[in-house]
């Protein structure tokens, strides 16, 4: 199976916002993703009403109705004063009591009876009489008995069912909704299962989605009474949610009921009752955080103080992961900058070290020689940008007070051993890292992949190339289109600077040499090249997105190394693809991709020349930039949903009302709806005929 690009910069936020929401961080400010904020029905709800809805999920799954109720009482009293809720809570609580008690000692459960149970059952709702007078036979039944007629009022399971219908209830009062990257997976997750399940393929990735979504959903919350003589819904309304969140048709059409004809209020009522392996999210999650940098590994890294370096006596001092610079043995290129600076003023600038001119000034009360004084300083002054990123790292926190068990198992491909969080990365100086990759350790691995990542998303070319050719001399000679693209930067930045000369150097030098080994390169060299005629400050911002070429550089270089890519992405990847399909087969576009963030996980931020680039060696280099934004492109929907060449034959032989029609009468998915259309004329009633002829 084909798998579709993803775009990270997207996914980054949706995870920061999943972590923030959720309380898996250790972050003061409030989630605040512009996709989340910007419509009200889709912001994050209150961590403390979720965390509401689980206690009482916890306590009705345990038995305990009472520790319930007060929590009904004290936070949604709404749900006591429904005898609709209140009749199956009581119903619940009589057959606990009857559990508790022996044979001899019904007097609780008998007293329960008479003063609660009874009186709210002749005005719960029409069935509550006769279920009343059903659930009595628990008296002369034991609850060992599978074979008696209240086995299943006995069943374990049916405290599972009685708490999931409560959640479903106060998270749609509440707007307790999960978090839009947990709606997003179970989605995407539910339509991946259905697209392999219908075209008879097996899934890459269902060692992870079948432990990850599970089987068991919450039963839908039960409509207001008022609300069942609604006036009909529309069936375009009824048919996308029918078939998005795999309900019939009546079910749908009380879910919009209960939704008061909201149609994505309906949908998030219906996705949030598929339900998730808590644990298991949370450390997907938690692996994509330390691949991308988001939270602490739980390791000390290079912006540590660096110990036994030869530099230490006197030429500089790190501490707290800043750096003051002894201007008796170098000074800032700025010359007229005289104080001593520290580096935490300078976060999230380009500011270089650089030694003077005169080298008779520089170095003198060091004991190194001058090459190496100044490779060393080279490397500092690459990691002060690393270390500034990394101090804006979370701790991950975790579900530690919200959950009694948390899954032992870990998912960081960082390490194949456990994280020692006592190990120093100190050691690897610049004279390890000239050893080679053989002899860096896997803690190490990640945070050097994280520095080339930081220095290439910040359009420092030049340090990256250095960087990695010191760690592996062939790394660009096997991916010539990263070398492209970091090259590209270069030109961009010195047109920006008025450095016309310097950048046509740079492009006879490299650009040239690369494009005319790889003719899919020609083209994006043009197009750099037509920066000369509009040279300006901008032209790296405008030129290339530098984030993109950094997660690109990261996943190539973190290959290279062994780092693979966290499972997450392999289930993104895998999903975004079969959501495509599955649109492709249904010719329509999904109503709820935008709903969900799936339109911006799609969204293609890669640098410039990749959209162009179909060589092996870009498919195997850059993840981002491969031949999978080819093949997506010409797999891309119209703008109604369906392909070019779909949508146009379906405007020929049917029409949208024909598809409702059929789908309605027959209770067909879109496609197969279609597809007997297609047979027949795009005729509704002719296929309706056949079929009961």
């Amino acid at each position: 199976m084909d798998s579709s690009p993803v775009n990270w910069e997207a996914l980054d936020a949706l995870i920061i916002d999943f972590a923030k929401s959720e309380n898996l961080i250790e972050d003061s400010s409030p989630p605040s993703s512009p996709s989340l904020s910007s419509s009200p029905s889709l912001s994050s709800s209150s961590y403390h009403s979720r965390l509401i809805i689980r206690q009482i999920r916890r306590s009705l799954e345990a038995g305990d109705v009472d520790a319930a109720i007060d929590l009904f009482r004290a936070h949604a009293p709404f749900v006591l004063e429904d005898h609709r809720l209140l009749f199956r809570l009581q119903k619940q609580k009589f057959i606990e009591l009857l559990r508790e008690g022996t044979t001899e000692d019904r007097g609780p459960a008998i007293d329960y009876l008479r003063t609660f149970l009874a009186p709210c059952a002749l005005n719960a709702y029409p069935e509550a009489y006769e279920e009343f007078k059903h659930v009595l036979l628990a008296f002369i039944y034991d609850k060992d008995d599978q074979t008696s007629p209240v086995a299943n009022e006995w069943a374990e399971k049916r405290r599972y069912e009685i708490a999931g219908l409560m959640s479903s209830v106060l998270r749609a009062h509440l707007h307790a909704y999960n978090p839009i990257f947990s709606m997003t997976l179970r989605y995407l997750i539910s339509i991946h299962k259905g697209f392999c399940f219908r075209q008879g393929i097996l899934s890459p990735i269902s060692d992870l989605t079948e432990r990850l979504l599970l089987e068991e959903r919450d039963p839908p919350a039960i409509p207001q009474e008022s609300l069942y003589e609604a006036q009909p819904f529309d069936e375009v309304d009824i048919q996308a949610l029918a078939h998005a969140v795999e309900l019939t048709r009546q079910g749908a059409i009380d879910s919009l009921r209960f939704a008061k004809g909201d149609l994505f209020q309906a949908f998030q009522n219906e996705i949030c009752r598929m339900r998730l392996d808590a644990a298991m999210l949370d450390e997907l999650v938690r692996e994509y955080c330390i691949y991308r940098g988001i939270v602490e590994s739980g390791v000390q890294t290079l912006s540590e103080p660096l110990k036994g370096n030869p530099l230490e006596s006197g030429c500089y001092s790190t501490q707290d992961s800043s750096l003051d610079v002894d201007y008796s043995s170098a000074k800032w290129s700025n010359s007229e900058t005289s104080a001593t600076t520290d580096m935490s003023s300078m976060r999230g600038t380009d500011v270089e070290l650089r030694y003077a001119s005169d080298p008779a000034n520089n170095l003198e009360d060091c004991s190194t020689s001058g090459s190496h004084q100044s490779e060393n300083l080279r490397l500092l002054r690459n990691r002060s940008h690393v270390a500034c990123e990394r101090s804006k790292r979370k701790r991950w926190r975790g579900r530690h007070d919200e959950l009694d068990h948390i899954s032992d198992i870990h998912f960081n491909r960082c390490s194949k051993q456990e994280v020692s969080t006592a190990m120093q990365v100190a050691s690897a100086t610049i004279s390890k890292a000239q050893q080679g990759v053989e002899n860096i350790n896997g803690e190490e691995k990640c945070e050097i992949v994280l520095g080339m990542k930081e220095l290439a998303s910040r359009g420092m070319a030049a340090e990256v190339l250095e960087e990695i050719n010191a760690l592996d001399p062939n790394f660009f000679a096997q991916n010539p289109v990263l070398l492209f693209q970091l090259k590209q930067v270069e030109f961009l930045k010195l047109v920006g600077l008025g450095d016309h000369s310097g950048a046509l150097k740079v492009a006879c030098s490299h650009l040239g040499p690369l494009a005319a080994s790889d003719p899919n390169l020609l083209k994006p060299l043009k197009e750099t090249l037509l920066s000369l005629l509009r040279p300006n400050e901008d032209a790296l911002v405008t030129g290339l997105p530098l984030h993109a070429l950094g997660t690109s550089l990261q996943v190539a270089f973190g290959k290279r190394l062994g780092i693979e890519e966290p499972q997450l992405v392999r289930i993104m990847k895998a999903t975004l693809y079969t959501h495509t399909e599955w649109f492709k087969l249904q010719m329509c576009k999904d109503r709820f991709e935008s709903l969900l963030r799936i339109d911006s996980l799609k969204e293609n931020s890669t640098p410039v020349l990749t959209s162009l680039a179909s060589s092996k060696s870009n498919t195997e280099s850059c993840n981002l930039g491969s031949s999978q934004v080819t093949i997506s492109s010409t797999t891309r929907l119209s703008d109604d949903g369906g392909s070019p060449n779909q949508a146009s034959s379906r405007d020929v032989i049917c029409d949208e009302n024909a598809i409702l029609k059929v789908m309605e009468f027959l209770a067909l998915p879109r496609a197969d709806a279609i597809h007997l259309l297609a047979q027949y004329n795009g005729n509704a009633e002719t296929v309706i005929q056949q079929i009961f002829a």
